[in-house]
């Protein structure tokens, strides 16, 4: 009778080995991976950039959904198989106490010696939420100045206007000055003699960038008409005149260089006198 009822208790801890837990593990392994998919697709929907005419846009828009999509996916993937992992040790009955605090011990070991790092990918996340730049935006990092060519979690790069690739980390980055956001202004400033007639300097200035605005090259460009401040500066060299103009997003240097070759034909033309300059001998 004994050996009956052991011989019962041994083939019920083979189905449970063989059959129960199997069945189990198999169960949540299924859940992971269908939750894992639905979790991916979700965020595909939800990071899925909408389209603008303009390319530029919609580049910078696909690099920030990548990016935020792919660090999502990555998070939820990560979460997922810890979550799937633990309850198989469960049912297998390792306690998973001991491995909870290990992984909570090592975290904050990482998170001591990877500070910088974490900074940096942090950072990188507001960054791209805040939408503070994106490729193809010329911007002021500080010590780097120039075109951005590729955003990342870690790493902006800027190409400057002397074809130098700067790598700049995002934790590092203190302020942004953006100067393809909105509008920008391109302010044309323009020095003439103290002897000169500045009522007249003005009259042809403001008459010469105007017919610049209408030119074919930078129409298209143009958001207002041009404005004449009048004397921004008087030295011992020079009167300096300014004019203004908002125009579009990294538009505003070549707008300032056709009002510049305009301006100065027509000083030249009417006979408005630049300031003096000695001359070393």
């Amino acid at each position: 009778m004994i050996s009956e009822i052991q011989a019962w208790e041994l083939t019920d801890t083979n189905r449970d080995w063989l059959i129960h837990r199997p069945v189990e593990i198999a169960i949540y392994v299924a859940l992971a991976v269908v939750l894992r998919f639905a979790l991916h697709r979700g965020i595909d929907r939800m990071s899925k950039p909408r389209k603008s005419p303009n390319a530029r846009v919609n580049e910078r828009r696909s690099q920030r959904a990548r990016t935020i999509g792919s660090v999502l996916k990555s998070t939820v993937s990560i979460v997922i198989l810890v979550w799937c992992v633990l309850q198989i040790l469960g049912i297998l009955g390792i306690n998973v106490a001991p491995f909870i605090a290990s992984a909570g011990v090592i975290g904050l070991a990482i998170g001591f010696g990877a500070q910088n790092l974490v900074r940096d990918f942090l950072s990188g996340i507001f960054m791209l939420l805040e939408d503070q730049y994106g490729v193809g935006d010329v911007v002021d990092l500080g010590d780097a100045v120039g075109t951005v060519e590729t955003v990342g979690l870690r790493v902006t790069t800027v190409r400057d206007a002397n074809g130098t690739l700067w790598y700049c980390r995002n934790g590092e980055i203190l302020r942004v000055g953006n100067m393809s956001q909105g509008y920008a202004t391109a302010v044309l400033d323009l020095p003439i003699a103290h002897n000169a007639n500045v009522h007249r300097a003005c009259e042809v200035a403001t008459r010469a960038v105007l017919e610049a605005a209408e030119s074919d090259s930078i129409r298209s460009d143009m958001i207002e008409k041009p404005e004449m401040l009048g004397v921004n500066s008087v030295t011992a060299e020079a009167i300096t005149i300014r004019v203004t103009a908002q125009v579009k997003p990294g538009r505003q240097w070549a707008v300032q260089r056709a009002f510049a070759r305009s301006a100065l034909t027509a000083f030249e033309e009417q006979g408005i006198e630049a300031p003096y300059l000695p001359v070393l001998r």
